[in-house]
């Protein structure tokens, strides 16, 4: 199952707002949003999609969009964020 990075992410981001945004494109087989020591948002989150035409559907719809007022990146996990 492919695996996405998605960085920028408002930091008050809840994990079953994020599934149902993604999940407008596919179907969710995994999300983690990253927590600090404090258990606050560190405003990453990776997810895994069920195939790679419904990551590529996340890719090509989320990526450079604003979300909450923030900018996203998402990409395939093994890429490193675009800067």
């Amino acid at each position: 199952m492919p695996k996405l990075v998605i960085a920028g992410l408002p930091f008050q981001l809840e994990e079953p707002e994020l599934r149902a945004a993604i999940g407008d494109f596919g179907q969710v087989a995994s999300l983690q949003i990253l927590k600090n020591e404090s258990g606050n948002s560190k405003g990453v989150a990776f997810v895994e999609m069920s195939n790679a035409e419904e990551a590529a559907e996340v890719i090509k719809n989320m990526d450079g969009s604003t979300y909450h007022g923030r900018r996203i990146s998402v990409v395939e996990a093994d890429e490193k964020p675009k800067s």
